[in-house]
């Protein structure tokens, strides 16, 4: 494992999308003694084959996965990212938007929610952009439960959910716990401004996740409401 290296991820099907998310990378401030690699995937079968298949392929110690249509705004976002995961070596994960407590109904929007993301006016089923906690003071970041899957960073690696999760949905969820069941802790940093934009369109069809959603509720049903610190693997 290469513990000077950033891989970002993202699964793609839109080259106009993955073009101007590549150009925003392109343009961040790179640590010195650092580098950056970026493996995309194209046409996978699922999100969470497409990301253990670009695991697999990089030894970058720190990996980005990210939605095609993300845009990194803060260009110190690598010295940010690597100063919150040195800060505490028992931080596995960051987010842009977390959750603190594992929603009662198995649904990520009806948690409180701490982040600060740039996007377009939500559609229902998601929370209005009022409803955020922008987390604009604290020590720097927030611990959570669960992270929103538009970004996920990794300081370690842990295979993604194939067996259950076939399609595009909840593997945000489950990758959270994962960490958590192995004793990481999950950040969502302080972002006085948002440091991402996620233009991430409407919603067009909601029937698989909540499919994975029931999964989910009977599968876990022993989490369900609790605190992150509830959750975590005591080391």
């Amino acid at each position: 494992m290469n513990d000077h290296k950033f891989c970002f991820i993202i699964c793609t099907n839109n080259e106009l999308l993955l073009g101007e998310a590549v150009l925003y990378i392109h343009s961040l401030i790179v640590p010195d003694g650092y580098s950056v690699e970026l493996l995309t995937v194209k046409d996978a079968a699922s999100m969470t084959s497409g990301y253990n298949e670009a695991m697999e392929a990089s030894d970058a110690k720190y990996k980005i996965y990210m939605h095609q249509d993300v845009f990194i705004l803060n260009k110190n976002f690598l010295r940010d990212i690597l100063s919150i995961f040195h800060s505490d070596p028992q931080i596995g994960m960051i987010g842009m938007v977390g959750y603190e407590t594992v929603s009662d109904a198995g649904l990520m929007w009806h948690s409180k929610r701490c982040g600060s993301p740039y996007q377009i006016k939500p559609d229902i089923p998601y929370p209005s952009l009022s409803e955020y906690n922008y987390s604009l003071c604290g020590d720097g970041y927030t611990l959570v439960a669960q992270t929103d899957g538009f970004m996920m960073i990794t300081a370690h690696d842990y295979p993604w959910n194939t067996e259950i999760l076939k399609d595009w949905d909840f593997y945000d969820v489950y990758q959270s716990l994962t960490f958590l069941a192995h004793g990481y802790k999950i950040a969502v940093p302080t972002q006085r401004h948002p440091w991402c934009m996620h233009d991430d369109g409407i919603v067009v069809n909601l029937t698989n996740y909540n499919y994975y959603r029931q999964i989910f509720m009977r599968t876990h049903k022993n989490i369900l409401g609790k605190h992150y610190s509830e959750i975590i693997k005591k080391t």
